[in-house]
């Protein structure tokens, strides 16, 4: 019990007195621990990296177009014309692309039924390349009623390495066939999807959205540039332990996802024929680079002395209140309860230390 109260706090002293920045838990040798003696003990830890960074100022951005065209703005309007597309069953008819099909199926490989290929009443769009490449291209031509076994080959990166570049039959069956009645684009359709009269405002609002969000698209795509450059160019050993604690993250925001989905992970590893660790190989290239990154713009921040100030996060929590309509000091509240003002001006210290990267950046001819 002594050991518990003493050591947390003479490890807490130490890693303030030598200044160093721990990332895992630290392994401890008891090396003297008897009645009327000094408790002596040896902490080993892995620490955070050193970061040699490379070139970081007057970065080159290659050019992208984000111009928005008339074509654009078609391909919206058509998306809004699926959107609002009347869907009735096609009684006597054949499979078209595009029609949503309800089917029962089961996949098989060298005559076997393999894990999370089947399904009853499974709705698919046909053409929405939602199956493996060669499956719904089969189903065209195919009436309600009709059974039929379809052939294929898996992609070689297939997210199963179980089924990875292997030949597979899936016997399906199509219950029922839906086709979309698209209505006319006109200035009828415009009244009813919108607050707009006619379809040339409809056409005219459409192109400033998407002018909108080109403008934030390009922002971010130089963004992202210069911090895949900055990162690239510095020299940095990161430990093992980073990446396996960034590996943690990613499994649980990706279980999170699948959670708004209506699944959790043990249906997600049926489905897909894998387990937690060929997950975490699928995310381990993502998370080397996800601590590379986090690793080199917080050793700009350093040298450039870019901090995050009690006027920057007093600003942030204005922002989130007016967004959440929520009171600004109910919110720095909850921050601070779950620990999470920290964070908060971390967050804040990386997206100045972006803005300056591209400040200092150049955009190539």
């Amino acid at each position: 019990e002594a050991l518990d109260i003493l050591l947390p706090e003479a490890y807490g002293q130490a890693v303030r007195e030598t200044g160093i920045e721990p990332v895992d838990r630290p392994e401890v040798d008891i090396e003297q621990m008897k009645k009327g003696e000094k408790l002596v003990f040896k902490a080993t830890v892995t620490v955070k990296p050193e970061v040699k960074l490379g070139d970081y100022k007057g970065l080159e951005i290659e050019p992208k177009d984000f111009t928005v065209t008339d074509e654009d703005v078609e391909a919206e309007l058509k998306r809004m014309q699926q959107r609002h597309a009347e869907l009735y069953v096609v009684e006597d008819g054949e499979v078209n692309q595009g029609d949503i099909v309800l089917i029962d199926f089961e996949g098989f490989q060298d005559g076997v039924a393999f894990e999370g290929g089947k399904a009853e009443n499974y709705s698919l769009e046909v053409g929405s390349g939602t199956f493996v490449p060669g499956f719904e291209e089969q189903l065209v031509g195919m009436k309600q009623g009709e059974e039929k076994e379809i052939s294929l080959t898996f992609p070689e990166d297939y997210h199963s390495p179980n089924l990875a570049g292997k030949d597979a039959t899936f016997k399906v069956k199509v219950n029922e066939i839906k086709r979309k009645n698209l209505p006319e684009l006109d200035d009828e359709f415009a009244k009813d999807v919108s607050e707009f009269d006619t379809l040339e405002e409809l056409k005219a609002d459409v192109k400033k959205k998407l002018e909108e969000k080109a403008n934030k698209d390009k922002e971010n795509y130089i963004r992202e540039q210069l911090v895949r450059k900055a990162a690239e160019q510095a020299e940095i050993d990161i430990p093992p332990v980073m990446i396996e604690h960034e590996l943690d993250h990613m499994v649980n925001e990706f279980a999170q996802r699948l959670q708004l989905q209506g699944m959790d992970l043990d249906f997600y590893y049926q489905f897909a024929g894998m387990d937690e660790s060929k997950l975490r190989d699928q995310f381990k290239n993502d998370a080397v680079t996800r601590v590379r990154t986090a690793l080199t713009l917080e050793a700009i921040a350093k040298a450039e002395a870019i901090e995050a100030t009690e006027e920057d996060v007093t600003e942030e929590l204005n922002r989130l209140s007016a967004l959440y309509n929520r009171p600004a000091e109910e919110l720095r509240k909850i921050f601070a309860a779950q620990d999470g003002l920290a964070g908060l001006y971390r967050d804040i210290q990386t997206r100045k230390t972006v803005d300056f990267l591209v400040a200092e950046s150049k955009v190539t001819a």
